[in-house]
């Protein structure tokens, strides 16, 4: 199969839209982490690593649903550069997700007094992979439906 053959725009778009929403969830603590506010810190990065969590649930699905209709890794060079570019990113969202219920744990745990710079650190990977996701989505799902010549 081919992208024009196999892609959902809709369902790729409200998972998009979780994973940038959890940006605005991962601002939202670095901001209470700033303030000192430790339980809507806890509030917020604990939102933020369930969106993650809801994203790659997305991701789970459109993979195995492309695997059902025949598109693998070793298919065509889109299944190897859709399954290497999206894998990849799908590792970094993981990685981020425990790091934010790392904290989340050390919250209950740690003292957190001090711990603003390594939340905004965290937070900076996390926007990161949002932007990358920003660039996989438009290479990847949408350049075919535009019409832009590959």
């Amino acid at each position: 199969p081919y992208p024009l053959e196999i892609l959902s725009i809709p369902v790729t778009t409200v998972s998009s839209f979780v994973l940038l929403a959890s940006s605005l969830l991962m601002a939202l603590s670095v901001a209470a982490i700033n303030r000192q506010d430790i339980t809507k810190f806890r509030l917020w990065i604990f939102l933020t690593a369930i969106f993650g969590l809801i994203f790659l649930g997305f991701q789970s699905f459109e993979f195995t649903e492309f695997y059902h209709k025949g598109l693998t890794l070793q298919k065509n060079l889109f299944g190897s550069t859709f399954f290497s570019m999206t894998g990849t990113h799908g590792l970094h969202v993981a990685l981020g997700v425990l790091w934010l219920i790392s904290w989340w744990i050390y919250s209950f745990f740690g003292d957190m007094k001090d711990k603003a710079t390594d939340i905004e650190v965290t937070g900076l990977y996390w926007h990161f992979v949002d932007i990358v996701w920003i660039v996989i989505f438009t290479v990847i799902y949408l350049v075919e439906f535009v019409g832009v010549p590959s």
